[in-house]
């Protein structure tokens, strides 16, 4: 296999093991009443959440702060706190929300 080739199967592998439990965790802890992988709801779209934080070497580590202690926003709501949410699963969630494209 060449070089090109294994940096696709990598890619392959990492894209299909982002989140594989990422959906029901976001489900589990209602997650998407604010929010939805594609639309605005109350919250942003998880997709723009990416957008935003694309390239930002920071985004995992902060997004995951974000989820377990809240976050006051500009609008009219915010990000309440979910210290119920274990690091772990919020890592997962937040590596899900960071694989999606607008």
């Amino acid at each position: 296999m060449n070089i090109i080739g294994l940096i696709l199967a990598v890619t392959i592998w990492m894209v299909a093991d982002v989140g594989a439990q990422a959906p029901e965790l976001l489900q589990q802890y209602k997650c998407y009443y604010c929010h939805a992988d594609k639309e605005d709801k109350a919250g942003p779209a998880f997709a723009d959440v990416a957008a935003r934080y694309r390239g930002n070497s920071q985004a995992v580590g902060k997004l995951i702060a974000v989820v377990r202690k809240g976050r006051h926003g500009k609008g009219p709501w915010n990000m309440p706190p979910h210290p119920e949410v274990s690091e772990a699963e919020a890592k997962e969630m937040v590596r899900y929300i960071l694989s999606l494209q607008p």
